[in-house]
């Protein structure tokens, strides 16, 4: 299949709907289910851990994640039907990483307010085609090792919390460890219904807090500052870019397809605009889920793989009519389930980032500084370490080169 023809047979979208029931496949639709499980089922907790950190009830929560699962997954399933490609849209993990330690003490409305800010940079770098110039302005070793900075703590809070309930974490290591060389690609959700299930034997679980409902969509009118733009929007609009999109798109090319890369990009933008005021941090292009809707277990025939990101687009929507009952359960989890849990669903993040920022031995040093200061959790004029790890790698960056400019070859 050439990238010409991808393009061309999946534009109308009429033609593509009259052949999706065609196109159907088992293989297609469990491949777009287990994205579902695997991107809501491993990274949902990362949302419920910023609301409790920023102090939110269980209904405020719900509506964050239950807005996000909406638009992404009416946003994934139409542009699949719309182009024949397996197109899928996520929220930004990295972004919720950060948000863990970055939403506490910003008050709710000016933090939406930045969310607003993030989702429009995003939706002008689409229209205006401003993406590659801004992304190349920042090295992608400075952005991995931001970005590995932000979720490292969650890595090293595996091993904090097993002093705290041994028995527990270490089941879950265990469980991950088993599923990592057997089936890596259900060992997160594995680990999750091991821990449950641990957790409600050694009845660690807070079922009294239990109250299950239908997600309720809570307004919050964004205010804009310009401390919670620097310490959450601006760095939440670098994550999503750097971790989320570039690699979503990648992974789409890697797979022999051509996707109109500003169209899409814009189009997450405009999504999280929408959804913002609900809660929604950030709407972004899949990178994981994605590399599980366009292989080839989707379906052999990559014409029909698009099948498999519409499934999954689908799902979310459902799921986002039950996200409230999803927030309160797990609240109702302990606290060390939820941190190993998170640790152990971004290990292959880490893992990632910090392999990407190490890659250039030029360039090491500056990443190292980024990372170190970005993990510190360092704050100054109420600006989170993300921005600040950054700012220095940045500078770290520009004097390293400087120096090699006038030393010469």
């Amino acid at each position: 299949m050439s990238d010409s023809a991808q393009s061309e047979s999946r534009i109308d979208f009429p033609s593509v709907s009259h052949h999706a029931r065609r196109d159907m496949s088992a293989s297609a639709i469990a491949a777009g289910l287990v994205a579902v499980l695997v991107s809501f089922g491993g990274t949902a907790v990362l949302m419920v851990q910023a609301g409790h950190a920023a102090g939110l009830d269980a209904a405020r929560i719900g509506s964050w994640i239950g807005s996000l699962s909406l638009v992404l997954g009416l946003g994934g399933a139409f542009y699949s039907l719309r182009t024949g490609l397996p197109i899928v849209m996520a929220w930004s993990t990295p972004g919720a990483a950060l948000l863990v330690t970055a939403l506490a003490g910003v008050p709710f409305n000016e933090a939406i307010g930045a969310f607003v800010l993030a989702a429009a940079l995003t939706l002008a770098c689409g229209l205006f085609g401003w993406i590659d110039p801004i992304l190349r302005r920042i090295p992608g070793e400075i952005a991995a090792a931001m970005l590995a900075g932000v979720l490292l703590n969650f890595g090293m809070g595996i091993f904090t919390h097993i002093g705290k309930q041994p028995v527990l974490v270490l089941t879950m290591c265990a469980a991950y460890l088993v599923c990592r060389r057997w089936a890596p690609r259900y060992a997160v959700l594995v680990v999750m219904a091991v821990a449950v299930a641990m957790a409600a034997g050694l009845g660690l679980m807070r079922v009294d807090l239990l109250d299950w409902r239908l997600t309720e969509f809570v307004w919050t009118t964004p205010a804009f500052s310009a401390q919670a733009a620097v310490s959450l929007g601006i760095p939440l609009f670098v994550v999503a870019m750097a971790s989320q999109n570039l690699p979503g798109l990648a992974i789409l090319q890697a797979a022999g397809y051509r996707p109109p890369a500003s169209r899409l990009v814009a189009a997450t933008g405009f999504l999280g605009l929408l959804a913002a005021p609900f809660g929604a941090h950030s709407v972004t292009m899949g990178a994981i889920s994605a590399a599980i809707c366009t292989g080839p277990e989707a379906h052999a025939d990559p014409g029909k793989r698009y099948i498999a990101a519409a499934t999954y687009g689908i799902g979310y929507v459902a799921l986002s009519i039950v996200a409230g009952a999803v927030a309160v359960f797990f609240q109702a989890l302990p606290a060390a389930l939820l941190a190993a849990l998170a640790g152990l669903a971004l290990l292959g993040t880490i893992m990632g980032g910090m392999a990407a920022a190490m890659a250039n031995p030029q360039r090491r040093e500056a990443a190292l500084i980024t990372l170190l200061a970005t993990a510190s959790g360092f704050s100054f004029w109420g600006i989170g370490s993300a921005f600040w790890g950054l700012a220095a790698g940045l500078l770290a960056h520009a004097a390293f080169e400087y120096r090699r400019t006038r030393s010469g070859p």
